[in-house]
């Protein structure tokens, strides 16, 4: 089997969850997430999160819940406002769009939006006298960590929540990798801290060691009403609730969720020591398990004989930007393996010509 990096969600699950999934096998239960797994497992997440009024919603996947809950928090005149690189602006297929909402991006520095820039928007928007006859923001989306691998620090989160109360919209963030995220070096963002600078939230499950599931956080009590209904209306209902309930009781039970991002977190700096070692330059700094590295055009097909990963895009008309990602089920014998490869003489004699990261 040819060795992979290509995404942290090409594994099953983890074996304590798939553990528990079949202790649990032959019980009987309440559908619809009212099942004892899934009301144990809000608990544990509303007291992760340090907050007792917070809602929370199991559903299935990424796009499927950014395009439902970010549905049910605008009015139908309403948009999305994200940053240019944003999942659900590039990697979602319109998604959102398909809902009836637009997504007004704005530029992105490294993936992240900048607070001033969000700022400067919205008071545009507001003195603009056509306004009326345009889509008004209605949400602001961001990421936590960014399609780029990139963190917010706690300062830049806060900038952008204030933004956001000031101008009356909420924050809602993606965390489709937030375990890795919150255990990255240099992050100063807890669990807590998000829930208290946000709207809504989601915990990532499905690149977190969950065959599926995402868990949606309403903080303070910020729950749409009738959320439940319209989570049906979109598909989204998942009528084997205990499905997700049951995986995400299991993470959140001894820190799991937490210990299996770090794993994921300490093995993508030994991919990064390996890189570098081995000659690449990487297109940006990234502190999670997400690293991106630039390679000539002509190179990739010989490396990709051996290993999997994406290619993210141009860089230039001779270099490509390419991505190496690690996850909970990443092994040390995958990165010897993966060292062996790079030592090919093959491999290894284009990495000299690698340029710079970019200006």
């Amino acid at each position: 089997m040819k060795l992979t990096f290509e995404s942290d969600y090409n594994n099953g699950a983890h074996p304590a969850l798939l553990r528990k999934l079949l202790e649990t096998n032959e019980e009987k239960s309440e559908t619809y997430g009212f099942d004892e797994w899934s009301l144990s497992a809000k608990d544990k997440i509303k007291k992760a999160c340090e907050d007792d009024d917070a809602q929370v919603t199991f559903l299935v996947g990424g796009t499927q819940t950014n395009s439902t809950v970010l549905a049910t928090m605008m009015q139908p005149y309403e948009g999305v406002v994200c940053a240019e690189s944003g999942h659900i602006a590039v990697h979602e297929a319109g998604a959102v769009e398909n809902t009836g909402h637009k997504v007004l991006t704005l530029p992105a520095h490294d993936g992240r939006l900048d607070s001033d820039e969000l700022d400067d928007y919205l008071k545009a928007f507001k003195a603009d006298s056509n306004a009326d006859h345009c889509v008004w923001p209605g949400v602001v989306y961001i990421t936590f960590p960014t399609e780029y691998g990139t963190l917010y620090t706690a300062s830049q989160l806060s900038a952008i929540h204030a933004v956001c109360q000031r101008h009356g919209l909420p924050l809602y963030v993606d965390g489709a990798r937030l375990g890795y995220g919150i255990m990255a070096p240099g992050n100063d963002i807890s669990l807590p801290f998000l829930a208290h600078h946000c709207d809504a939230f989601y915990i990532g499950g499905t690149k977190m060691g969950a065959l599926c599931g995402e868990a949606v956080v309403f903080t303070h009590a910020n729950e749409p009403r009738h959320f439940f209904t319209m989570v049906k209306q979109h598909g989204a209902l998942l009528a084997k609730g205990r499905l997700t309930g049951i995986q995400f009781d299991e993470l959140f039970t001894d820190n799991l969720y937490f210990r299996i991002a770090r794993h994921a977190i300490d093995m993508a700096r030994r991919l990064k020591q390996i890189l570098a070692d081995s000659g690449f330059k990487f297109y940006l700094d990234s502190p999670t398990n997400q690293q991106f590295v630039i390679m000539p055009n002509d190179r990739i097909p010989a490396l990709q004989k051996q290993v999997e990963f994406s290619v993210w895009g141009p860089m230039c008309d001779q270099e490509s930007v390419c991505r190496f990602v690690t996850s909970w089920a990443t092994t040390d014998d995958e990165m010897l393996q993966l060292e062996k490869i790079l030592l090919d003489p093959q491999i290894r004699n284009y990495a000299p010509n690698m340029i710079q990261k970019r200006k």
